[in-house]
């Protein structure tokens, strides 16, 4: 069935590309561009000469082919729901996913809303996953290349969206996707793809953190396992769980950051060994399938991007919240990052490590 479908645009191969698959399968497409850092509002006309260079580039390629280009700006929600959490969340003592929740508010929530205002049926993203249909029902999916597959990212969508979203790129590995346009001519075949936080080019998190909220961070306390006092940390907020290098002493045996207590201002090293658990709670859950974990279920979860999916029991909580037992200990579980479950290669839901 042929729709009208909105293409998040953002200057890159992979979204260009995504809107050459979708036009040549006969949707009606327009391309829409998010800007973070204005404030919120929609443009419609694209030609007064004031784009970016992303937007530009996004731009350039839907004038290639022949598809009306919009402009989103949503520096005020992203601001708030992605950049201000990602500060607390750290502030905090946890290891938050940025991305994860700019999938959720973002671009499957502000975006998608705009595409509706703009009478569109269906949003389509460059993301590498799929999403199929089963006995009448929308399925998220793995990439077929697990490689470069991004689903672990968006398990924060909202059900009831699945129907009206489109991944073409699912099918495709990433070179696939440079040949396919180098030979239609884009301009971007060959462009890098973005790495870590886009709005910490650097990656240096503690800087971004420091310069963008009013908080000190003074030293305190490394102890160990038991408690005792072995060193002094350059304050908390430079340190994340089974960082090892960096620590600023030195130990007869590698050391590596185990936990961090932001009420004590300590930081718990501790052995590889002793990174390694098997349980943990996460919270904030999202579910996909039909699955109520009324009863515990076995599934697979993975607890980081890179992280092999391990099999695991699942277990409802009070609260919206779910206890996670693994078959084998897992390493360097860390608050604050997403805990993704997979029947096969179906995304069944995920959550917030407690």
């Amino acid at each position: 069935m042929k729709k009208k479908v909105l293409v998040a645009m953002s200057g890159g191969v992979d979204s260009a590309v995504a809107a050459l698959l979708l036009k040549n399968e006969g949707h009606t497409l327009g391309g829409i561009t998010m800007k973070v850092w204005d404030n919120d509002k929609i443009i419609t006309d694209t030609d007064d000469g004031t784009l970016d260079q992303n937007c530009a580039d996004a731009k350039e390629i839907a004038d290639n082919l022949s598809i009306p280009h919009h402009v989103l700006s949503l520096g005020d929600s992203f601001r708030q729901k992605v950049v201000d959490k990602f500060i607390s969340d750290y502030i905090n003592g946890a290891t938050p996913n940025p991305c994860v929740e700019c999938n959720r508010h973002i671009k499957f929530g502000k975006l998608f809303d705009a595409a509706r205002s703009l009478g569109y049926d269906a949003l389509a993203t460059g993301h590498y996953a799929r999403i199929e249909q089963e006995n009448g029902k929308y399925l998220l999916k793995k990439a077929k290349d697990e490689n470069k597959d991004q689903s672990y990212f968006l398990w924060s969508i909202k059900k009831e969206l699945l129907p009206f979203l489109y991944f073409p790129l699912g099918d495709y590995s990433k070179p696939e996707i440079r040949e396919i346009a180098e030979e239609n001519g884009f301009s971007n075949a060959h462009r890098s793809d973005s790495q870590d936080i886009c709005f910490i080019t650097d990656g240096d998190y503690a800087s971004f953190i420091k310069s963008n909220c009013n908080y000190d961070f003074p030293c305190g306390r490394f102890i160990d396992t038991d408690g005792n006092i072995i060193g002094e940390h350059s304050g908390i907020i430079n340190y994340t769980i089974g960082q090892r290098k960096g620590l600023g002493v030195a130990f007869g045996v590698p050391m590596f950051v185990g936990e961090k207590n932001v009420t004590s201002n300590t930081v718990m090293l501790c052995t590889d060994e002793q990174l390694y658990k098997d349980t943990l709670t996460a919270t904030d859950i999202n579910i996909l399938t039909d699955e109520s974990f009324d009863t515990p279920v076995r599934l697979q979860a993975k607890i980081r991007y890179r992280h092999t999916p391990a099999m695991a029991t699942v277990t409802k909580l009070d609260g919206n919240r779910l206890s996670v037992k693994f078959d084998l200990p897992q390493r360097a579980i860390a608050s604050g990052q997403s805990v993704v479950f997979y029947d096969g290669d179906t995304v069944v839901g995920g959550g917030i490590i407690e």
